[in-house]
């Protein structure tokens, strides 16, 4: 055979084998995802039954693709104001079901040997649930409309962000495994906070202006071709600055799950989704070799046991934490006891970068087999269970249990919290935007004007410096300064608030009195840093200088007006796929 039909023929294997196992399992009722694994594992290099796949390296390029798109799926489907919609209870369930089973994992991983940071990973798989399966089960069981369902839902959604942090932070620790391993990874979460602010804002501030202005020329073919060009663009830079192509593909989706044509994009690749998320659970059921199985089923048994038992009171516990009621909070847990095929995508990350044992991609992936078929029965043993808890407890610790709230009861009077909760994020976001264009000034375009010519001369050489510079220096300022402003700007809401804290309570006057110099003084920085990159003065004067300008600016209604019309464009895409809805109803 030509060498070049090689991969075609491996294709072709692999698709037919995974349409006839997926039609069985679909026949038995089961997951197609299970038909894919079990597919692969036929066609594999370890069992000779049937034809084998002869080029596992292309395969596996395939099922790169294959991650990249089942993260874009995934961030299509995913919304950052439903994320922030729906209250703390998830986020504190997702969160210390996660710290649990991370402990759970370091403590199995160091009684079989192995060191404390892959260990803590194999915790994160272990809390990795499986979206796909418990979306199926609703589904076949009709439970939808049931109250414990919404905090499933978004309960997976945080494990699927962790997982994608994991990968992030696996790549870190690759590199520097030993020595600043610690360092490392802290900053790597600080690059990652950092990139991922600056992708969302930037993102929704362009991707959606240029959907609105190009839309009577793009069609279902453009948009397709354009999607999965920003796709493949964003998994390309976010390698390029250290981070995971998975990272690239998420980031890029939940952008586009903000503007009008998200519905559109989502139906135009579901196919390629489709097809190259098959590729990829095949080649996951490749990798599962028969010996390892067996050499390893004590330890199979074990993740498998954990998963089953205290997987869900660890869940469970969790959403009782998080002020769930009883019965919500044990099907919850019962919901979430599987190891979800993120687990798979983590593995692999964690295998190739050499942190964990081949061996241990097969056990994960037994594993989840067999705790994904065990789902369905677990979410029926779920409501009997709870049934007879209820009956076996005192009313006075059920009732006790049903009214607890972690978070206390609305109304309460105004803290110096809320002070600072208001506009955090605020001060966070242009941060990184100032931060950033700093960075692009400094290390580009400022060298780009020191290169350019005017008629065969230096556009450097034909200003005296001090001209040069201080143009530099103004347009920097320029450019900089609505960003500053929103740092520092507060909303009528926001002052009302700070009236509001003051008057409860003098003590607070002091509180936000510190926390309105410490915004000015980070405003400050940032023009204290243009200033002492163009002049040479004495620092005090140009602290002098940096103060007066931060005043000019507060006072300045040109600045004012610039960083108005920023932050409503902003919001205006970030709010445009509402509005696009509400104004369909209106028409109906």
């Amino acid at each position: 055979m030509a060498e070049n039909l090689k991969l075609v023929a491996d294709l072709a294997l692999i698709l037919i084998s995974a349409g006839v196992v997926t039609i069985v399992f679909k026949l038995l009722k089961q997951p197609l995802v299970l038909g894919y694994i079990v597919a692969g594992f036929l066609v594999g290099p370890y069992l000779h039954i049937f034809p084998t796949v002869t080029d596992i390296s292309e395969v596996e390029v395939w099922s790169e693709i294959g991650i990249i798109f089942l993260l874009f799926g995934l961030g299509l489907e995913f919304s950052f104001k439903k994320l922030f919609s729906v209250g703390s209870k998830a986020f504190v369930t997702a969160f210390v079901g996660i710290v649990v089973m991370v402990a759970v994992g370091l403590l199995l991983g160091i009684i079989i040997g192995w060191d404390p940071l892959p260990s803590a990973f194999l915790g994160g798989m272990l809390a990795m649930s499986s979206t796909t399966i418990i979306i199926k089960a609703f589904e076949d069981m009709k439970l939808k409309n049931e109250p414990f369902v919404d905090l499933t839902m978004v309960v997976l959604i945080i494990q699927d962000i962790v997982a994608v942090v994991m990968m992030v932070l696996m790549s870190t620790a690759a590199a520097r495994h030993n020595a600043g391993a610690g360092k490392e990874m802290l900053m790597s979460i600080v690059k990652l906070v950092f990139f991922l602010i600056l992708w969302f804002v930037v993102g929704i501030y362009v991707i959606p202006t240029f959907f609105r202005k190009a839309k009577k020329y793009i069609n279902d073919e453009t948009l397709l071709i354009i999607s999965i060009g920003l796709c493949f663009g964003m998994v390309m830079f976010a390698n390029s600055v250290g981070f995971s192509s998975a990272l690239g593909a998420f980031v890029i989706g939940s952008i586009l799950s903000e503007t009008i044509e998200s519905e559109r994009i989502i139906e135009l690749t579901k196919g390629i989704k489709d097809l190259f998320g098959a590729i990829f659970f095949v080649s996951v059921g490749m990798m599962i070799d028969p010996h390892v199985l067996v050499d390893n089923w004590q330890l199979i048994l074990t993740l498998v046991l954990v998963t089953l038992i205290l997987k869900p009171v660890a869940s469970a516990v969790a959403a009782v934490i998080a002020g769930a009621s009883f019965e919500d909070s044990l099907k919850t847990g019962f919901t979430l006891a599987q190891i979800g095929e993120f687990a798979f995508i983590v593995a692999s990350v964690g295998v190739a970068q050499g942190l964990m044992p081949q061996y241990i991609y097969p056990v994960v992936i037994a594993s989840s087999v067999i705790t994904t078929f065990t789902t369905p029965y677990w979410i029926k043993l779920a409501t009997p269970l709870s049934y007879l808890m209820v009956q076996k407890m005192s009313p006075n610790l059920k009732t006790r249990i049903d009214k607890y709230s972690l978070f206390g009861k609305t109304g309460q009077k105004k803290s110096w919290k809320q002070v600072i909760s208001d506009s955090i994020v605020r001060v966070l976001v242009y941060s990184v935007i100032s931060f950033a264009v700093l960075m692009l000034l400094f290390e580009y375009a400022i060298p780009f004007l020191e290169k350019m010519t005017v008629h065969d001369v230096v556009l450097s050489q034909l200003l005296p410096t001090w001209a040069f510079k201080s143009l530099c220096a103004i347009g920097s300022l320029l450019i900089i300064l609505p960003f500053l402003f929103g740092l520092l700007y507060n909303s009528q809401k926001t002052r009302d608030l700070y009236a509001d804290v003051t008057r409860e309570n003098n003590g607070n006057i002091l509180v936000v009195t510190i926390w309105t110099c410490a915004r000015f003084l980070i405003a400050g920085l940032f023009v204290f840093a243009i200033l002492v990159k163009f002049f040479h003065y004495t620092k005090w004067v140009i602290v002098l200088v940096t103060i007066a300008i931060v005043l000019f600016m507060m006072f300045s209604n040109r600045t004012l007006h610039r960083f108005r019309f920023i932050e409503s464009k902003f919001m205006a895409n970030l709010n445009a796929k509402e509005s696009d809805s509400e104004s369909v109803e209106i028409k109906e």
